[in-house]
């Protein structure tokens, strides 16, 4: 497993941005498939965005498409997700996740960072 560990939460107004980052502490970070999963009070986790082991592959829930943007920098060991025109509707703990090529789902969670929308 790796370690993950999520940062660039906060308060924003409806409209605003963030970008969240997901350090991962391997030495290997090219091995793993990245996602951005979230969950929302109340709500159960959701599927946001997933990135391939070299960035080539993204694809994103239909809720956030065209506002958001899965990244990362393999060099860094780090993985992005540029949130923009946020909505009161993207409030809520942002996870960051890997996988390796050889398992269908994650294996490895970060804590979360709280994104929270005013509208």
């Amino acid at each position: 497993q790796v370690q993950l560990k999520e940062s660039g939460g906060g308060s924003v107004q409806a409209g605003g941005s963030l970008r969240l980052s997901c350090a991962a502490s391997t030495r290997v970070f090219s091995a793993y498939a990245m996602g951005w999963f979230r969950q929302a009070p109340g709500e159960e986790q959701e599927f946001v965005a997933h990135i391939s082991w070299n960035g080539d592959s993204t694809y994103y829930a239909d809720s956030v498409k065209g506002r958001f943007t899965i990244s990362r920098d393999n060099a860094k060991n780090t993985a992005y997700l540029q949130m923009n025109s946020l909505q009161h509707e993207d409030t809520g703990v942002y996870y960051c996740a890997a996988k390796t090529w050889a398992s269908p789902d994650f294996g490895s969670w970060g804590q979360g960072t709280q994104v929270t929308v005013s509208s």
